[in-house]
């Protein structure tokens, strides 16, 4: 409790927490765009083949004479005849080919995107979603590199870095003039984001009281909601890709500007025994809070007494090897990995196939970004009531529950599958908001940054895997389904091996994790002993 009570001792919740809070979390409305930024920068018009270039249209009797319909009666969109047929020829497939001279785009709705000016369509479908495969690897990649840098370089630096390279590759990206080189700009967009959205919360939650920890996560969540509006809004009023793509990157310089600004968490200076850098941040912290007499008492010695753990324990870095060595560390590690996987897994095979919706892709994007208020507000209810562990647990089986009764239901009952796939998504929304802070809460001040990485790292894998289980729809329509739906269910079962926090001061070394076992197991056994005291003395009256 000592670095607790430093808070509080400088001015808890000040004005210094509700600006940087205020500005670290800002950047987080435009990750949310960048996210499912594909849903609309790589849309799929409706397309058909183009005729031939010798083709005479105005002989050949118009465009249609060389389209072969499909069994409703559209222009099939990777077809064309060879020559041109008219009247009951046109649903014929013999003498077909494909569409050699190109396609012809309907432009009414997205009057460009990566799909139409790349032709990213028929025998090159699978480049589309290779596109968001790579941007997810890259965030995987950033959850690994980064999250360990920020262990051993602080937040603040990896912040500014962050922001820097997030605003550069994302406005190359807008830039691209071929599709490699887009992919590899969202690869490196992807690894900034995934540690900006690490360093967010991190650097948060070690600079605020404990009581207030769930509602700093409770309000990254909801900027990350209002993000999600945000993008319908910006898609909506910015259709063509290039000039979306830069809107929601162009910003990032500003955020890159102000991070300069950002004090460093005197929580990760102390564990890295660095008591001057300690003192200096809090004293900068009392200054602006107000309390200018109360950081003027801190001292050198003041923080050897209180912080003498840390100075002890906390001087070595852990590496991320010590998540599988040290025992402790090891149960944490593969319990948070099956919740990350499952939550990113189902989410993303939820949310990023919303042209099959069936409805106006803009309007499911605003319902998808609706439901997360009321979910993330009970969750952020039994967060601070019931503990973070039945917050988990239940936003994750409840998810699980929605998307596989929607595998049972009829294809043509389609606004009770959109309700309860929405209600999925509320719940993994939810289930995302509640594993980023618990997550923070339950690794220790020398490793957590690297935790939180790797448990980012299993999030993106699951991100990865998501788009080719869909593939299996191929097979049988609802199969994928039944598996998004499996897999929240199963990983709900890990949260009963985790330790509830709500309440409990952040572990700063393994030794404050081994600490919290040990009196679990006391105090358990205290009740034990309490409850064997009435029966032992009843048996001896009965004896008596």
């Amino acid at each position: 409790m000592a670095f607790n009570d430093l808070l509080k001792q400088v001015g808890g919740v000040g004005r210094f927490q509700l600006i940087q809070v205020t500005l670290v979390v800002l950047p987080l409305i435009l990750m949310a765009s960048h996210n499912t930024l594909q849903n609309f920068t790589a849309a799929i018009p409706p397309h058909h083949c183009r005729p031939p270039a010798h083709a005479n249209l105005s002989e050949d009797g118009a465009l249609e004479a060389w389209l072969p319909r499909d069994g409703q009666g559209r222009p099939e969109s990777c077809l064309r005849f060879t020559s041109p047929h008219s009247g009951t020829e046109a649903n014929s497939t013999e003498d077909t080919e494909p569409c050699t001279d190109g396609w012809i785009y309907d432009n009414s709705t997205f009057p460009s995107t990566i799909v139409s000016e790349w032709n990213l369509v028929c025998s090159h479908r699978a480049l589309r979603q290779l596109a968001q495969s790579l941007f997810m690897v890259g965030v995987l990649l950033g959850a690994m590199v980064f999250g360990s840098l920020a262990d051993r370089l602080g937040r603040r630096k990896v912040l500014i870095l962050n922001y820097l390279q997030t605003a550069v590759s994302g406005t190359c990206a807008a830039y691209a003039p071929n599709f490699p080189v887009y992919c590899a700009f969202r690869l490196i967009s992807g690894m900034s984001l995934a540690s900006i959205s690490l360093n967010c919360m991190t650097l948060n939650v070690e600079w605020m009281p404990i009581h207030t920890r769930a509602y700093v996560g409770t309000l990254i969540g909801y900027v990350y909601s209002l993000g999600q509006f945000l993008l319908a809004g910006l898609a909506y009023a910015v259709p063509h890709w290039r000039h979306l793509q830069l809107l929601v990157s162009a910003p990032f310089f500003a955020f890159f500007i102000y991070s300069w600004f950002f004090i460093e968490s005197a929580r990760w200076y102390s564990s890295s025994g660095r008591l001057d850098l300690t003192l200096k941040a809090l004293q900068r912290v009392a200054q602006i809070n107000g309390k200018q007499e109360e950081g003027a008492k801190l001292s050198m010695e003041v923080l050897r007494t209180s912080l003498q753990k840390e100075l002890t324990m906390g001087k070595s870095q852990a590496s991320a090897m010590e998540l599988l060595r040290c025992p402790t560390l090891r149960r944490l590690f593969l319990c948070l990995s099956m919740l990350w996987f499952a939550t990113s897994f189902a989410y993303y095979g939820l949310v990023m196939d919303l042209q099959n919706f069936g409805v106006s892709i803009y309007l499911i994007q605003v319902i998808f970004g609706a439901v997360d208020l009321p979910a993330k507000f009970v969750c952020f209810l039994i967060i601070n009531s019931l503990g973070r562990r039945p917050a988990q647990m239940a936003s994750l089986l409840l998810a699980g529950i929605c998307i596989l009764v929607n595998g049972v239901i009829p294809q043509d009952q389609t606004i009770v599958r959109t309700s309860l796939a929405v209600l999925g998504k509320g719940c993994l929304a939810a289930s995302f908001n509640c594993i980023f802070l618990y997550t923070s809460e339950l690794y220790p001040t020398v490793i957590r940054q690297t935790g939180l990485g790797m448990g980012s790292m299993m999030a993106r894998v699951g991100s990865i895997v998501s788009p080719l289980v869909s593939m299996t729809a191929e097979l049988y329509p609802t199969i994928p389904l039944f598996i998004y739906g499996a897999v929240p269910v199963v990983a709900s079962a890990a949260t009963a091996l985790l330790p509830e926090t709500l309440g409990q001061p952040l572990p700063d070394t393994v030794q404050d994790l081994k600490g919290r076992r040990r009196g679990k197991r006391r105090q358990q056994q205290q009740e034990q002993q309490k409850q064997m005291v009435p029966l032992r003395t009843s048996a001896q009256k009965n004896g008596l």
